[in-house]
């Protein structure tokens, strides 16, 4: 009987301390990369208040703004990321499907970021273009591409997301 009861427990303390190994290597946890920054962190809500003009720069930044919510380190947070991209001043003109007087180089870039653009949507991105913006800048909203959303003025998406809670990244 003693040697059953030792048996049991010897089992029972094996399929414990496994079990607790297993939950301890496969719970989420912050790589050495972020330590410091993404310790503590439940969630990234970041708003990315884009202004820049430059469609080939644009596919080069706009890998970094995917990067943020699809990088593993913040896909192992507790909860799911949130961004936000709001378009105003010179980059109101990268997000229009007017390509009159750009040249073929930034054709080709346009339709890469179009496409960039659309996956972001896709993966769950809110995008927003001042409208203001585009009128100063002299864009026909309807040739917005179609995952952006109309907003009157993009100062005040911006300070609502900041009000929400979300990191504001000046893209410029």
């Amino acid at each position: 009987m003693k040697l059953i009861r030792k048996l049991v427990v010897c089992h029972f303390s094996f399929f414990l301390l496994t079990t607790m190994f297993l939950a301890l290597i496969s719970s989420p946890a912050v790589s050495a990369e972020y330590n410091s920054a993404l310790k503590g962190v439940d969630k990234v809500k970041a708003v990315f208040d884009v202004s820049m003009g430059s469609p080939q720069n644009a596919n080069l930044v706009f890998w970094a703004v995917r990067n943020v919510y699809d990088d593993k380190n913040v896909r192992a947070l507790p909860e799911p990321s949130e961004v936000a991209v709001v378009f105003h001043g010179r980059s109101v003109k990268m997000i229009s499907s007017n390509r009159d007087g750009v040249s073929e180089d930034e054709k080709k870039a346009l339709d890469e970021f179009a496409g960039l653009i659309t996956q972001m949507k896709q993966d769950g991105v809110k995008m927003e273009v001042c409208l203001y913006a585009a009128k100063v800048f002299g864009v026909n909203p309807d040739s917005i591409l179609p995952e952006i959303d109309h907003v009157g003025n993009g100062f005040i998406s911006i300070a609502g997301y900041q009000s929400q809670g979300y990191s504001l990244v000046a893209i410029q």
